[in-house]
């Protein structure tokens, strides 16, 4: 140390002098926060206090069952189960019909099997086979949907009611009866630019442009009934309804609709116009089936080839006298050769209409004279294409006349 202090003293340096190191800083214990409304609610209660140690999360399930059964009285049966499911967390879709149910939901594991294992109770459905999968997440489905369905119909089924109909030269606003007394109406529940390139023989024309705004059957009286609805002053209880779209979708939506306005015999096409053409061909329909891509129109043929090679003369005939009934030129009234809509050149009307070709090349691909002079004109195209966005045509010169100064 001596020898360690003459080195420093000769170098000149010096060390700091020691300062005591401060003992480690105690931190006292702080209490946890507890919220008064607790603290008297544990306090005066040691129950609430040993329920709250243990609450754990709910564990949710989805389930799902279908069931092919005889169900004489389907609404009475939405009703006992509607009753049975009040104060139960469930979630879901729960369709019924006369040929049976079929479930998707989701709860808390109690509330959903217990609606499974009531079901089984019944002896129409003892053999349920029920499928149970974890949801994470809590419910699976926003809301509870209870509802009596449509009757599905299959192809063939379907086939089988244009067939008894068939004979019977009627228009389509008017029922079709046949030996049971019982009537029969066939409703397109599409859009009306749909009807128009395609559609079963004998469904009257929807004057609706947006499934949105259809309303058949919905008129509270007479004063507001519409002339164009097909559904009008017919006998809801004799009288079946024979439902049908492009997929079937619409369908199952617009008849739970018609089924709280009374209307009890209602059928569905199962799988839409598409799943008809492509398992019974063209058999019934007349004209093209339109689609919501850049397709827009498909003949049967795409659907089933070679149908309508093997119709016999009165399908021929039947099929020949409905195609007048299809779209017209927009422009000039005149019938159309294909059947394919196209939108207007100018792009601030994009209307989506059919034209004869001699109107497409007179009026540069627009729906009418108004249009042709319009500023953001697209250029004319063969009806098989799509335009594109505006950005890939405004640096063309298309000779539109100049607005006036």
């Amino acid at each position: 140390m001596a020898m360690a202090a003459a080195v420093h003293r000769f170098l000149g340096v010096f060390p700091a002098p020691s300062t005591p190191t401060p003992p480690p800083r105690q931190l006292s214990p702080r209490p946890h926060h507890i919220p008064p409304s607790l603290v008297r609610c544990c306090s005066s209660s040691p129950v609430c206090a040993a329920t709250v140690a243990v609450a754990q999360p709910q564990e949710f399930v989805v389930v799902t069952f279908y069931k092919f059964v005889s169900i004489d009285d389907p609404r009475a049966e939405v009703s006992r189960h509607l009753h049975f499911l009040q104060g139960r967390d469930i979630h879901g879709r729960i369709y019924m019909n006369e040929q049976g149910i079929n479930a998707q939901y989701s709860g808390p594991h109690k509330d959903a099997v217990a609606y499974a294992d009531w079901l089984r109770k019944d002896h129409r459905f003892r053999d349920l086979l029920v499928q149970t999968s974890p949801s994470l997440c809590g419910h699976a489905f926003p809301r509870l949907k209870l509802r009596m369905r449509a009757t599905p119909l299959t192809p063939s089924e379907w086939r089988e009611r244009l067939e008894a109909r068939k004979c019977l030269d009627v228009s389509s606003s008017e029922a079709a009866g046949d030996s049971s007394g019982r009537r029969l109406l066939l409703l397109d529940v599409r859009n009306d630019y749909e009807w128009d390139i395609g559609h079963f023989q004998g469904a009257q024309r929807p004057n609706v442009d947006c499934f949105r705004s259809t309303s058949f059957g919905l008129s509270e009286s007479e004063q507001e009934m519409d002339s164009s609805d097909p559904l009008n002053g017919i006998d809801k209880e004799n009288t079946d309804i024979l439902m049908y779209c492009t997929g079937g979708i619409r369908c199952d939506v617009y008849s739970t609709i018609l089924r709280k306005k009374g209307f009890r015999n209602l059928y569905t096409l199962k799988g839409g116009v598409s799943n008809y053409l492509k398992e019974e061909g063209s058999a019934g329909w007349v004209g093209n089936l339109f689609v919501f891509d850049g397709r827009l129109s498909l003949p049967p043929a795409t659907y089933k080839p070679g149908a309508g090679d093997d119709d016999d003369e009165e399908e021929e005939e039947g099929r020949n006298r409905s195609s007048s009934e299809l779209g017209r030129c927009y422009a000039c009234g005149s019938e159309v050769v294909e059947l394919r809509h196209r939108n207007c050149a100018n792009i601030d009307c994009n209307r989506l209409y059919l034209c004869c070709g001699r109107c497409v090349e007179e009026l540069r691909g627009c729906c009418g004279e108004g249009c042709t002079a319009a500023p953001r004109l697209r250029p004319l195209l063969p009806s098989h294409q799509r335009y594109h966005k505006w950005h890939l045509y405004r640096h063309l010169d298309l000779g539109a006349p100049s607005s006036p100064s």
